[in-house]
């Protein structure tokens, strides 16, 4: 079993973005290796992960087994497997699995990105980061992963916003790191950022059982402004230097 099925010299380097021409990503019926493999300590460790954090559910989602990238299009094979397979996996990061899930760069009219921070009960309590999910059973059409469905999704769950009423711009793009592969697109929002905070608090406040805390709005490329994780300093290199050279332009 081959994770990176691709010639290195093709590959982007780690923490780099890249422009995406295509997303392909078929879902096998079979069980994961990694899964089938790790079964026993991924079963261990998700006890030790309830008894820190009782709120975690075991539900299904995607974890990729291949993943080939050529002339910017991703093509990968996956499975589907309990959470707690992918908590062990993201703990060791062994080389048989990856995981690929996709993002919306939500831009106000005044040029904030709108982030947010996840809630203490989840996985990844206080982090700061666009609203996304991994890809669920739910996001599977014709034995394919539809990652536009899975962040329209999650947006919504999220934050109460639709992506309809947002402008998208062309285009995916993508970066690679310590075996996570994050795909994005930027999307255009009508409304300032404090128009929009307030709109995610009154949908969190509705919400009897919020995924997050906030929505924040993030003006600059600072790294250490929020409790990112690593992937989106990058990402906030990129889109505010675009922003810059659009303004000059």
């Amino acid at each position: 079993m081959t994770l990176l099925e691709t010639s290195q010299g093709q590959w982007p380097l780690d923490g780099t973005i890249f422009p995406v021409s295509e997303i392909d990503i078929e879902v096998s019926p079979e069980p994961h290796p990694f899964h089938l493999a790790e079964a026993d300590r991924a079963r261990e460790s998700w006890q030790r992960e309830i008894a820190a954090n009782p709120h975690l559910f075991d539900g299904r989602m995607v974890l990729q087994r291949s993943v080939r990238i050529t002339d910017g299009r991703i093509s990968a094979r996956a499975h589907i497997v309990p959470y707690s397979t992918f908590l062990w996996w993201r703990k060791t990061r062994a080389a048989g699995a990856s995981h690929i899930f996709g993002m919306p760069m939500l831009v106000s009219s005044d040029g904030a990105l709108i982030a947010i921070r996840m809630g203490a009960h989840t996985a990844n309590p206080g982090r700061v980061y666009s609203p996304g999910g991994s890809l669920e059973p739910e996001d599977i059409i014709d034995g394919r992963c539809d990652v536009a469905r899975n962040i329209a999704r999650e947006v919504m769950e999220e934050t109460g916003i639709s992506l309809s009423e947002a402008i998208a711009e062309p285009g995916w793009h993508a970066i690679r790191m310590d075996g996570t592969l994050t795909v994005f697109r930027v999307f255009r929002l009508a409304a300032t950022a404090e128009e929009i905070l307030a709109r995610v608090a009154a949908h969190v406040a509705a919400d009897p059982h919020p995924e997050i805390d906030e929505a924040v709005a993030i003006r600059g490329p600072e790294p250490t402004a929020h409790n990112y994780p690593p992937f989106i300093p990058p990402i906030l290199e990129w889109l505010f230097a675009r922003s810059r050279r659009q303004q000059m332009a």
